[in-house]
């Protein structure tokens, strides 16, 4: 009986430990990457992964698989120091001339100078939906969470869990919504240093390549989508982010942020769209 008891522990401890180790995720087990060659690199045994640029050229990964809606975790450590024209990328995104696309982009910047996160949402393949937002923190310093919540109701961008952009599906008033397209996760590093910083007047600074962002824990609680597809959500979670939107806390992060952190918003863009603001603008933002 005491071996018994024995064995079955060892059994119990190695399907927790296995538990533990499907939860973590692996950027080996859920990440291809897609160009840069050795710019590119899983470390730690695939539970970190860094992305390099130099004057040759930048580097990325992408997810093995598609996602029809989900919750969208990554932490990311930026470019330190002179970043400017570097663009460092995490992003939803389907394939195609009529694609679906829901952009965080960090706009890198001369040393001292603060980032610049640009957000988008394309839809059947028209985005113009743009809002930017500098930080409360050096993303340079230590690791931040990033993360877009895509559901049929809404997408949310959260920055440690903090709502700094809210777009609803208003489908209905003729507004194209990302609903029906599965999209890859993608993380990228490059140059663009003809828009990035400043509209293109700071170039790159070759002299401090090569570039590194670093990328860590990774998290799909998700609809896979595709061949012998399974939901990718943990064995706890309850799929909250279907219908997830902000009680009055989340109302008052998001009006907080936009009030103090927003440098653009498409909506007020009067000069870019002469002939009227979309009608999204024109409706409640932070059901």
């Amino acid at each position: 009986m005491a071996k018994s008891n024995s064995n079955l522990c060892a059994v119990v401890l190695s399907i927790s430990i296995l538990i533990v180790a499907v939860s973590a995720g692996s950027f080996y087990d859920d990440m291809d990457i897609t160009f840069g060659g050795e710019r590119a690199k899983i470390l730690n045994g695939g539970q970190d992964l860094s992305l390099s640029l130099d004057q040759y050229s930048g580097s990325g990964f992408q997810s093995k698989h598609e996602y029809l809606f989900g919750r969208f975790d990554m932490q990311l450590k930026l470019v330190p120091g002179n970043s400017a024209g570097t663009v460092t990328t995490f992003y939803l995104s389907s394939q195609g001339a009529g694609h679906d696309e829901i952009d965080f982009e960090f706009l890198g910047n001369s040393t001292g100078n603060p980032y610049t996160i640009h957000t988008n949402v394309y839809s059947q393949g028209k985005g113009n939906k743009e809002q930017q937002f500098h930080l409360w923190f050096d993303p340079t310093a230590a690791f931040h969470t990033y993360t877009i919540v895509w559901n049929s109701l809404r997408i949310i961008f959260l920055i440690d869990n903090i709502p700094v952009r809210v777009f609803n599906n208003n489908d209905a008033a003729g507004v194209p919504f990302p609903k029906s397209q599965p999209m890859r996760v993608y993380a990228s590093l490059w140059n663009a240093d003809d828009w990035a910083t400043q509209g293109g007047r700071v170039k790159t600074d070759w002299t401090n390549a090569p570039f590194t962002a670093l990328y860590r824990k990774f998290n799909a609680n998700a609809k896979k989508v595709g061949p012998n597809s399974v939901s990718t959500s943990s064995i706890n979670d309850n799929q909250s982010w279907s219908t997830q939107g902000l009680d009055a806390a989340g109302r008052n992060r998001i009006r907080w942020v936009q009030t103090k952190h927003m440098i653009y918003n498409y909506c007020n863009d009067r000069k870019r769209f002469p002939n009227g603001i979309s009608a999204e603008c024109k409706t409640s933002r932070f059901l």
